[in-house]
């Protein structure tokens, strides 16, 4: 059966080896912190919520040599770019969410005047096949940011888990050339019913934002006493920039030679809530906890708005997951806002 390029196709799947084989995997190696629901469908493979790390590693890398200077016989200094010989790569099981996020930086490395050419190799050779998410972990709020729990952009191939197997929809051309590969058969009204009524399922969650937009709620409450209650239980660690999916701060770095005659430079993940992110010639901007937690949740749920017309936040919870003292973005918000109870 032929399936022309831009049109969606929904289609049953049997089960894979090479699934059960990564479900196997999975099982063996769940982290009660990074997953803390128990997962209630255990004869299927993708019934785990996401684990403590999105897409954002694999096309903007934690650190990286952008470039080279080298000192000649001549004395005269040469630069050379750092081209990386990146390989294709599948990413198996992308949560709805994590796309968003993925989108989301797409905006930032590739729809400027200079695209990033680090990131765009990766992003270029990236394949994605996607899951419909069929439970919500605790954590998770991504109904109310409108990032999930379906996929319904940005895949190559999406699935959907029934106890029987798979029905999957391809969107790129890629995706529905490969789906011609598989063994499929035509999914029926009941497994479409079936698979919606999962996803509704976990769309009933335990955590949600008031609104999608933020920004003025946020701005018109700079001096709210809630930052400075944060501010004495944050450890200003930076473990949510570096999981949230969608921060994409960094500092470059010169790596100078011993003799003088070379230097590397390097590129790697930074984060507002350390002091050197905000120095400038001597003065450290927000030299406070209070001051970098309130600059980190004005930028991600008010100006990116401006930005990037949306929210920086999809609903992962990977912040509220990873955070060692429990601190719950929601509530700060619900605090703020005064609808906390």
């Amino acid at each position: 059966m032929c399936w022309p390029a831009g049109q969606r196709w929904r289609y049953r799947l049997r089960y894979l080896d090479c699934f059960q084989s990564i479900a196997e995997w999975l099982h063996r190696h769940t982290i009660a912190r990074a997953l803390p629901v128990k997962p209630v469908r255990t004869s299927t493979i993708f019934c785990l919520a996401n684990g403590p790390q999105a897409i954002k590693p694999l096309t903007f890398a934690s650190q990286e040599k952008l470039w080279r200077c080298q000192r000649d016989a001549n004395g005269e200094i040469r630069f050379t770019s750092n081209e990386p010989e990146i390989e294709p790569l599948a990413v198996i099981g992308a949560r709805a969410c994590d796309i968003a996020a993925l989108y989301i930086q797409d905006q930032h490395f590739l729809h400027a005047q200079n695209k990033d050419p680090f990131y765009l190799a990766r992003r270029e050779r990236l394949f994605l096949v996607a899951v419909n998410c069929t439970h919500a972990a605790a954590t998770c709020f991504c109904a109310s940011t409108g990032d999930g729990p379906q996929v319904k952009y940005g895949y190559d191939i999406a699935l959907s888990e029934l106890d029987e197997g798979f029905i999957v929809e391809g969107r790129s051309d890629r995706g529905l050339e490969l789906m011609q590969r598989l063994p499929t058969a035509e999914a029926g009204k009941e497994q479409l019913e079936i698979a919606a009524e999962l996803i509704q399922g976990a769309a009933q969650q335990q955590r949600q934002l008031p609104s999608r937009n933020l920004k003025d709620l946020l701005f018109d409450n700079l001096e709210h006493e809630r930052w400075q209650a944060i501010g004495e239980r944050c450890l200003s660690c930076g473990n949510c920039t570096a999981v949230c999916p969608t921060c994409f701060c960094y500092r470059e770095d010169e790596n100078a030679a011993l003799d003088g005659n070379s230097s590397e430079h390097y590129r790697q993940w930074d984060s507002c809530f350390t002091q050197g992110h905000s120095y400038i010639h001597g003065l450290t901007i927000r030299a406070d906890t209070p001051k970098r937690y309130r600059q980190w949740l004005t930028h991600k749920l008010g100006s990116w708005h401006d930005q990037y017309g949306r929210s920086g936040c999809v609903g992962c919870g990977r912040c509220i997951t990873w955070c060692p003292v429990g601190i719950d973005i929601t509530e700060e918000i619900a605090a703020i806002s005064g609808e906390s109870g």
